[in-house]
């Protein structure tokens, strides 16, 4: 959805609100050209000061995501493996990794078995793993598991 918006409005300004605090979902709507992203527990005051700083054309972001931006800036630190993943392969791995089947994963995202196979047999090879448990270690080693996903 923010990429149409991006493709026709490209100068209108967009403040991500998600009901995720994910970090990693935050970087990936900043990527697609996000002017902000928050967490919906924010407070309000901290809602104010981020819609009025990305409609004076800024950027704004968490002060958590920011301290981890700047220690993987600083740190030169190499993309990890579920960065390379599309949208729809992130959010079929996060699905997969919770423990959800492709059968429930398919379900969930209404889409068909075989097209989340499809997703599955190509963020594996991606992510150059093997296994659904490859996909849960790496998860849970770069904290992207959360209560949001599950079954």
């Amino acid at each position: 959805m923010l990429k149409d918006i991006r493709r026709l409005r490209p100068a209108l300004p967009v403040l991500m609100i998600s009901s995720y605090n994910d970090e990693q979902l935050a970087v990936r709507a900043l990527r697609a050209g996000a002017s902000g992203y928050l967490p919906r527990q924010t407070k309000s005051k901290e809602i104010v000061a981020a819609v009025r700083k990305v409609i004076a054309g800024g950027r704004y972001v968490t002060s958590s995501l920011a301290e981890r931006l700047a220690l993987e800036i600083q740190s030169g630190a190499a993309s990890v493996p579920h960065e390379r993943l599309s949208d729809r392969e992130f959010q079929v791995f996060k699905l997969l990794a919770a423990g959800l089947t492709v059968k429930r994963v398919a379900e969930r995202l209404h889409l068909s078995a075989q097209t989340v196979s499809t997703h599955r047999a190509r963020l594996l090879d991606k992510m150059k793993m093997e296994t659904n448990a490859d996909l849960v270690r790496h998860a849970a080693q770069h904290h992207l598991l959360d209560e949001g996903y599950g079954p």
